[in-house]
């Protein structure tokens, strides 16, 4: 793994970028990111850290950081949990609990309330829900393009159980109420539906940047998604990038004014925004 630069515990202004993985760091087909090798080897040169945020699991994330070379925390399954990997960071939040070699800081609902939350509510609107806990490893890898071992560490699910409805209803006023009765939140992202608790991605960015700046840095925060399930995301950052989505979200540039939408899909506009980015402040700090 490639050593990272730790950013220096001063008040001085950094970066940090909080990413999408599927879609946007990593292709939606192919789930490679070399044509983003550029702005990550830049991120690791400046020590700015890259915190992947995703409906992933804990399993999938470790591997796909492993491949990336970094050591910063991230964000599983819709914002359920935050990660500190032990050894570069010995001093977590004091409410993280040290389990499988990391300090987890849980922030979702367990698992197993949300398999029977949907079991109801597929039974409360008579529609065809099935949740990956419905389903087997062959048929989780047919519908996420994963091979079988990818679906497996997809399988292992804490905090966000992700479901298909057969066929899409064109209303899914009923699904929403469904769940907002049970306290629980709906998420769609480029794949799936997904249930999980009050957590999303932008309040896992929250908590993350309030631990920055309790440690006296001053956050410059850079947020990157392409589905609604990271909207909450980019509300919240300095620097929101939407990176060409599939379908139109054209409007949300009326509610985040800063949004800026990228040319190109996947790792190439990621690539493409945090080099601009990136790029501009390091101009700011010489020109």
């Amino acid at each position: 793994m490639t050593p990272q630069a730790a950013p220096t515990l001063t008040g001085k202004s950094f970066f940090v970028i909080f990413t999408d993985l599927d879609g946007t760091l990593l292709d939606h087909e192919t789930y490679r990111w070399d044509a983003a090798s550029e702005a990550v080897e830049l991120c690791k040169e400046r020590g700015v850290p890259l915190i992947p945020v995703s409906s992933k699991t804990r399993a999938e994330i470790e591997l796909i950081r492993n491949d990336l070379g970094l050591e910063d925390p991230f964000v599983t399954e819709n914002g359920g949990g935050i990660f500190f990997p032990r050894e570069s960071h010995p001093e977590p939040p004091r409410s993280t609990v040290f389990r499988n070699g990391f300090w987890e800081w849980d922030l979702g609902r367990p698992y197993g309330e949300l398999i029977i939350a949907l079991r109801e509510i597929r039974a409360e609107l008579g529609w065809k829900i099935r949740g990956f806990s419905d389903m087997g490893v062959e048929e989780i890898a047919r519908l996420t393009g994963l091979d079988a071992m990818s679906a497996r560490l997809a399988a292992e699910r804490d905090f966000d159980e992700p479901f298909v409805i057969e066929p899409t209803p064109s209303d899914l006023g009923p699904l929403e109420r469904a769940v907002a009765g049970r306290g629980l939140r709906l998420s769609r992202g480029g794949r799936f539906f997904h249930l999980h608790g009050e957590n999303d991605k932008g309040m896992a960015m929250e908590r993350l940047l309030d631990w920055y700046r309790k440690q006296g840095l001053t956050v410059r925060s850079i947020a990157l998604g392409d589905s609604p399930n990271d909207f909450s995301m980019l509300e919240r950052a300095d620097y929101p990038v939407l990176v060409a989505p599939g379908q139109g979200y054209g409007r949300l540039k009326d509610t985040i004014s800063r949004l800026t939408i990228t040319r190109q899909r996947g790792p190439r506009g990621w690539n493409e925004a945090v080099m601009e980015i990136l790029g501009s402040s390091e101009e700011d700090r010489h020109g």
